[in-house]
């Protein structure tokens, strides 16, 4: 719907609405049986009640249900509208052309992937072979720690000696000083409770061989730099139950079938884009 027609719907001001449907004014009307007929005549144009039907559930969405009579005022405005537009030749540009076509094939997009939705909902079991899945690669334990980042391995082991020393310097300080992370350096390098699973496999692999108040005894190379760790302590991870997550996970598996349709609607089809070889798909 029309983001300033819907605004003006909700605030009340249907009788200055404008249009509902930014849909091909020059389109044959929809036909509807002869029993129903239409709810209004414009200028000897019907307008058929399937349109009423159409807004009515459009709105629905909205939360709004708004009397027959006014979305009938509606429909005439935008009826009215459009045949003036027309009569002074706006929807001859050929940008206009292209922006009525593009609606259209935008609607019908979306319709196809509403219908491949609503028939290739994931079953329940897949939905709890995919939580078992993730269930499992997390674990049963998340761990507490605390890092110091640096760019270069000689300055990590200085920090280590630093540590390590008659007289230790305290993680926290050090982290503040030293901690290229800027999400965790101020707070003397505590990232937080985290499963491994969730880390880069360096870290989880130092993090896990850990025992509490423990520090690693060589400096860790990952993606990001040189890491100093610290275990503040572990706890038994509380894995939400499968009802709890059945609906995020199903949408997450429903939006991955959608993507991947439309790989394979692109792998079938003949593109062809100047200068470029082959249109590959977005996988």
């Amino acid at each position: 719907m029309n983001k300033l027609l819907q605004s003006l719907i909700l605030a009340g001001l249907v009788s200055f609405a404008l249009p509902v449907f930014a849909g091909d004014p020059t389109a044959a009307p929809v036909a509807t049986p002869a029993s129903i007929g239409p709810i209004a005549t414009v200028n000897g144009v019907a307008i058929p009640s399937l349109y009423l039907d159409v807004v009515r559930k459009d709105l629905s969405k909205t939360g709004k249900n708004l009397t027959d009579e006014n979305l009938r005022e509606v429909l005439v405005s935008n009826e009215l509208l459009a045949q003036e537009a027309i009569k002074l030749g706006l929807d001859k540009p050929a940008d206009t052309q292209a922006l009525l076509d593009l609606q259209r094939k935008d609607t019908l997009g979306k319709l196809l992937l509403e219908n491949y939705a609503k028939n290739h909902a994931p079953s329940d079991e897949r939905i709890k072979a995919e939580y078992d899945k993730f269930k499992s690669k997390l674990g049963d334990t998340e761990y507490d720690t605390r890092h110091i980042l640096v760019d270069d391995e000689k300055l990590a082991k200085e920090i280590i000696g630093k540590l390590e020393g008659k007289k230790p310097a305290k993680f926290e300080d050090l982290a503040k000083k030293y901690s290229k992370d800027p999400g965790s350096a101020s707070k003397g390098g505590e990232l937080g409770w985290m499963a491994p699973a969730n880390l880069v496999p360096e870290y989880s692999a130092a993090m896990t061989s850990l025992k509490k108040g423990e520090i690693t005894k060589a400096p860790i190379k990952t993606q990001f730099g040189w890491h100093i760790i610290q275990l503040e302590n572990t706890r038994k991870l509380e894995f939400p139950p499968f009802d709890q997550l059945k609906d995020k996970i199903g949408n997450k598996l429903l939006q991955e079938d959608l993507h991947n349709y439309l790989v394979g609607l692109r792998d079938q089809a003949k593109i062809d884009i100047p200068g470029v070889k082959e249109a590959p798909a977005t996988k």
